[in-house]
Order: C-alpha cells, then structure tokens, then sequence
C-alpha cells in the first residue's frame, strides 16, 4: 500500500502550540536507521499515539491501543525467526478427544504437512489443535494461544516453548493466522471453527487476503463439511449472495495425504502474487510456454478488466522486493471480483505440461 502523508496531522501540530512535528522527527531520527524505507510509516505510527495522548480521552481506549500496539510488535518479533518457511492454520474443535477418527486424522495431517517441510499454526489448544501439533513436533509447530478464564490451554507440544505466543485480543490473534497461513485446513468444530471459515472466504473472496489453498478436512463418508456446502450451495450461491465460482476458493478432501498434496500442488508453480501500480502480478516459478499463454487469454479473459495477459520478468518497480527477482510474472489487469476464478487460473499454471521449462 503506497504511503500518503496526512497533511492534517502537520497542520493539527503547528497550531497546537509546540512543534510536535519537529519533537516526532527528532525520535525518529534517534530510533529508526537512516535507510530505513518504513521511516514515513513509523512517523505516522508516532503521530497517531501522540494525537490520542492529545484527544486524553478514554482510558479503555487507550489500553486497547496499547494492548494491541504491544501483542502486534511482539508477535512480529518472534515471528520473525519462521519468515522463510511456509506455514498452514489448521482450525478444529478443541473438544475432539483423542479416541476420535478426526482426531488421528489431524495427527496424521501434522505429520504430513512436516514432511513437506511445512509449519502448522493452531491455537495451541487441546482436541484438533493439539493432534496436529502432535504429528508435525514442535520444530515444525507455531502456537497462538488466547487467554481465556476456561478450556483454553496450550497443549503439550508447544506449551512453554519459544514457538507459542499468547493473545489477549481475538482479533489480534485473528490477524496472525491469516497473515502468516500459506495455506489454511478446516477440520469440524464449533462456533469458533465456523467463525474462522466464514471470515477467511469472506477475507480471500474481498481480496483482503491473499489466495491461498483453503482445504475442508473430514473423516472419510463424515457430513460435517459436505452438508456446509451444500448449504453455501444452496442458500448463497444459487440466491446469487455470493457467486458460484466462489465456492471454488475451498477444496473437500478426506484424507491427511490429500489435504497436504492439495497444499503442494497449489505451489507448483505458482509462488505468489502482487499489486503493482493498477496490475496484478502471478509470480512463477516456471513461466509458461507459448501455447500455455494463448490458453490462459483465451480461455481466462473474463478476469481483465481491459488488455490481456503478459508474462514478464522482474522489473526496477519490484525493487522493494528483490528477493523475487528470479520469478517469472504474469500481468494483468485483474477484476478484483471473481477470485475463484483466479484459483482456477492458478490450478493451470501449475499444471506441469503448461511450463516452458
């Protein structure tokens, strides 16, 4: 998202009486390395505390940016050290007990998401949360916890290790989740678990949150996840609530090994994504070969919203990202809308017989 400097703050501290604005600049000058490119961004950061400080308020809103200030920067700090690998949410009840079908399932679905060489992230709570913990270890393992009066405690695996944080705001804790999911596993739960679908889908289907694999995980001839979809089916798409296409974002499977090889195949090929000044950039591992393209702007023109597809390599616009730059791209000028359809768009590119190399 492109800085823009909001002129009211400075016009809001020139006339308050102190040079605020110098003050900020001072600090900042004082905390943040001189080539920084976040610098603009944490002045804003500082001038958003200090016109709350002004304001004075309330005092449970000034806990509640606190708290929120202080969760967000530590889990950044320690989220900092699992950056280079990818990672999968799997939500679940936290009252599956261990005798159950689906909790083996999602011991297994641990173990191998580990061998791909994946982290799984749960809430570090007992039931599906703790059985995924258990088959992927603690190395391959990242526990949210949120603090709770009851049932909420974190399970055996993470408990007490560097790879658990704790949240006191669900919200936060949400945030987390999905920023740091390559790829997200649904198995049955409660409110809690239908909570975290709902918001997702509606996260990737606004484009709010990047396209990852969204998988919905039961035990073999289990209703849990075919009769939710038969309900989205019957009650949202075909009332036009939401678009057909968009019941494509999500993927039923019924087998540890199918969820984990729905997760690879979706990082084939296709690696990651981006806007960049009004196009939307598939990033490749491999690009496509000449007939492969045709298809593409054949067959997937519907999701331009002008011109067609070009496959380009990095550019000096990407310079903020240069650790991409050996990836092929493919440009461009995405609807924003229909993101099933884009899911089908990446299924493609990461066919292996579409691959120029």
């Amino acid at each position: 998202m492109p800085y823009e400097p909001d002129d009211y703050l400075s016009r809001h501290f020139q006339t308050s009486g102190i040079d605020l604005n110098q003050k900020v600049d001072e600090l900042i000058s004082l905390t943040v390395p001189g080539d920084s490119r976040n610098l603009a961004l944490y002045r804003e950061m500082v001038i958003t505390v200090v016109r709350m400080a002004q304001a004075d308020r309330n005092r449970w809103d000034a806990k509640i940016m606190l708290q929120t200030l202080r969760e967000m920067e530590h889990a950044f700090s320690v989220l900092e050290q699992f950056k280079r690998r990818r990672k999968v949410t799997v939500f679940g009840s936290a009252r599956t007990p261990a005798e159950h079908p689906i909790y083996a399932l999602a011991r297994d679905l641990g173990a191998e998401l580990a061998k791909l060489d994946l982290m799984v992230i749960t809430g570090a709570g007992g039931g599906i949360m703790a059985a995924a913990h258990e088959g992927a270890g603690l190395e391959n393992s990242l526990g949210l916890n949120i603090t709770l009066p009851f049932e909420q405690h974190a399970n055996a695996t993470v408990d007490g290790t560097d790879n658990l944080l704790s949240f006191h705001f669900f919200f936060v804790r949400k945030l987390f989740f999905v920023k740091e999911a390559d790829a997200l596993v649904l198995c049955p739960g409660g409110f809690g678990t239908l909570d975290e679908a709902l918001e997702v889908l509606t996260l990737v289907q606004t484009g709010k949150s990047p396209l990852v694999p969204i998988v919905l995980l039961d035990e073999p001839n289990g209703s849990y996840w075919k009769d939710a979809l038969d309900f989205l089916d019957r009650q949202l798409a075909q009332n036009r609530y939401i678009l057909p296409t968009d019941l494509r974002l999500m993927r039923l499977v019924s087998s540890a090994e199918e969820a984990a090889d729905e997760i690879a195949r979706f990082y084939g090929n296709y690696h990651s994504s981006r806007w960049l000044k009004g196009s939307f950039l598939v990033r490749m591992n491999h690009g496509l070969n000449e007939a492969a393209l045709t298809t593409v702007r054949e067959t997937f023109g519907d999701l331009c919203l002008q011109g067609t597809f070009e496959q380009r390599p990095y550019c000096e616009s990407e310079k903020d990202e240069p650790e991409f730059c050996a990836l092929v791209r493919l440009a461009f000028t995405f609807n924003g809308r229909d993101h099933g359809r884009l899911r089908e768009l990446i299924d493609f590119i990461n066919e292996r017989q579409h691959w120029a190399s």
